[in-house]
């Protein structure tokens, strides 16, 4: 007979192929077992039954089938998020529950899926296809989707949905306010109002005495210290606790306790965390300055005092923190006293002359003029000069009863 086999142990042949066979049939078997049991499997089931209840049995065939994927080049994503949520663009499901409701139309007309996608908003496991590994938080993956059930474990004030303003904010970072997104645009009123630029580098404007937060949401979780933090340990609920109290959290810090509320804290978190790099070409926002502009009137009133009597203050930068009422100058944030009694306010305060205090500053003012406001001993004979001069002009004022409110009880 023919030799059919060069294997030394033609016996056993057939029953290790045998064997393979058995394996791959049962390895198929248990595939297609594992992949009906998939979520999405009985959501669009459910879904085509709804829409041929509501509209019939002929409409209902139009329901697609299968893992259905949406591919954002621009941004970069991939979100299989509509396999589940069929939902999203039908009429009449607007009060259905999850994941078959309709969603907004004035939002998707602004922000329609195939150029935006789901995730970039919304957050979540774009590529899952399980409720669970879409929707997290999962290990592994950082983007949670920013819904009320996270909203409710945050504790967020009044709006459990507000979460989902960090990832508005990535595109509208730039915006002075941002229709829907009341938590951002309050956080982004503080940081005006507080004036946070005074310290800190935002958006490629500010001082150098805190650190840059220009892009400060992509810090890593890891990177923080969560050891004087109580509760949950978390980005967010750091960046809470830190603008609440910060020498909670820093010992060391010059940071300012603002007394802000739990809204408050909850907003300016959400704004810090809104703060990474991002793929956002500019032809999404057609316009839109790709900085964070002053208006018109802030330029025309710092021009205006940069020619007054308080011009070397707004020259120095002394004005981004104080005032000096009694020259014509008004700091946008008035973080610090009005300087127009700092003669006298110095004196009483810590027991030293201005002089002294500019020659060897303590607190604050020691870091702030070691790091930002660089004085020559020069300068600071200047700077002793004009706070002097401004508080003759603040008691000239005062006697003849044209003395601002804001420095008279000082």
């Amino acid at each position: 007979m023919e030799k059919r086999t060069n294997s030394p142990y033609p016996k056993i042949d057939r029953p290790v192929l045998a064997a393979i066979g058995v394996l791959l049939i049962v390895s198929t078997i248990l595939f297609a077992w594992s992949d009906r049991r998939h979520d999405w499997r009985y959501y669009q089931y459910s879904f085509r039954q709804q829409v041929s209840a509501k509209y019939g049995a002929e409409k209902a065939t139009a329901v697609p089938s299968g893992v259905q994927q949406i591919w954002v080049p621009d941004l970069r994503r991939a979100d299989r998020c509509v396999t589940c949520h069929q939902g999203v663009y039908w009429n009449g499901f607007e009060a259905a529950e999850e994941p078959y409701r309709s969603h907004p139309s004035g939002i998707l007309k602004n922000h329609p899926l195939d150029r935006f996608g789901c995730t970039s908003c919304h957050g979540g496991q774009g590529y899952a296809v399980d409720a669970d590994e879409a929707h997290g938080p999962v290990e592994h993956w950082e983007e949670p989707v920013l819904s009320s059930t996270l909203g409710e474990a945050y504790t967020i004030a009044d709006d459990k949905w507000a979460l989902i303003q960090v990832n508005c904010n990535t595109c509208h970072r730039y915006d002075r306010e941002t229709p829907g997104a009341d938590f951002i645009n309050a956080a982004k009123k503080i940081v005006r109002e507080k004036g946070c630029r005074a310290c800190h580098v935002i958006n490629g404007r500010g001082g150098t005495i805190g650190p840059d937060l220009t892009y400060v949401g992509d810090k890593a979780a890891e990177q923080y210290d969560y050891s004087r933090l109580s509760g949950q340990r978390t980005t967010f609920a750091w960046h809470v606790a830190h603008f609440k109290d910060p020498r909670a959290l820093v010992a060391e810090t010059v940071m300012p306790n603002f007394h802000l509320t739990t809204k408050e804290a909850q907003s300016l978190a959400m704004l810090a965390m809104s703060w990474r790099k991002a793929p956002v070409p500019a032809d999404y926002r057609p316009g839109t300055p790709r900085t964070d502009a002053r208006t018109p009137e802030e330029i025309a009133e710092e021009d205006r005092m940069k020619t007054g009597p308080g011009a070397w203050f707004v020259k120095t930068g002394c004005f981004v923190c104080h005032s000096i009422q009694a020259l014509g100058v008004k700091s946008p944030a008035q973080i610090g006293p009005d300087l127009s009694t700092a003669v006298e306010d110095v004196q009483s305060r810590f027991g030293r002359t201005v002089d002294d205090f500019l020659a060897a500053p303590t607190g604050t003012m020691s870091v702030v003029l070691s790091r930002q406001i660089i004085l020559t001993p020069e300068e600071k004979k200047v700077a002793v000069a004009k706070l002097r001069e401004a508080f003759q002009e603040f008691q000239r004022q005062k006697a003849a009863g044209t003395a601002s409110r804001e420095t008279g009880g000082h």
